[in-house]
């Protein structure tokens, strides 16, 4: 576990204690989707195993499997995240998605584990829906006036976020 004032495995830039620490020890919830996918990384990097299967969306639990997360882990040695960006995923977000550059090393040699990320926010809490290996496109999702508007308001497109636009 780094010292509380090192700087945070997930490369924010800020110490660990003032970063990922707070959500790794559950006295605090990661406010975005790029907060929780930071944390997940740190929990890598920290051996947090528990924290990995936590923050799995409810009812994907079952397929995680802990031993080969901590073997994982335990065999490497985490050297830094890049997020190459965010979508949506902000504090009044449902969902959001992360693209990232996760590097370590495995006996010496360097490595990389390239993903997409989505993510679900249920009942105020984010959580890790599932990933896929490299980058995928970002494409704006095409909405018809009538449609349910993209931000999970429930209401009709034309009547919420086209209005504001």
């Amino acid at each position: 576990m780094p010292a509380p004032d090192a700087s945070c495995p997930c490369s924010s830039g800020r110490s660990f204690a003032l970063c990922c620490s707070p959500y790794l020890a559950g006295s605090a919830l990661p406010p975005t989707a790029e907060g929780l996918m930071r944390s997940r990384y740190s929990a890598y990097a920290t051996g947090n195993i528990d924290y990995l299967k936590e923050t799995l969306l409810p009812g994907t639990r079952d397929d995680f499997d802990a031993e080969a997360a901590r073997k994982w882990a335990e065999s490497s040695v985490w050297t830094g995240l890049d997020i190459r960006w965010s979508e949506a995923g902000g504090p009044n977000d449902q969902t959001g998605a992360v693209e990232f550059v996760a590097h370590f090393t495995q006996e010496g040699d360097a490595s990389l584990h390239h993903e997409t990320s989505r993510f679900e926010k249920r009942d105020g809490r984010w959580y890790f829906v599932d990933g896929i290996a490299g980058s995928r496109p970002r494409v704006a999702p095409k909405v018809g006036r009538n449609d349910p508007c993209i931000c999970g308001s429930g209401k009709k497109y034309k009547k919420c976020c086209a209005a504001a636009a």
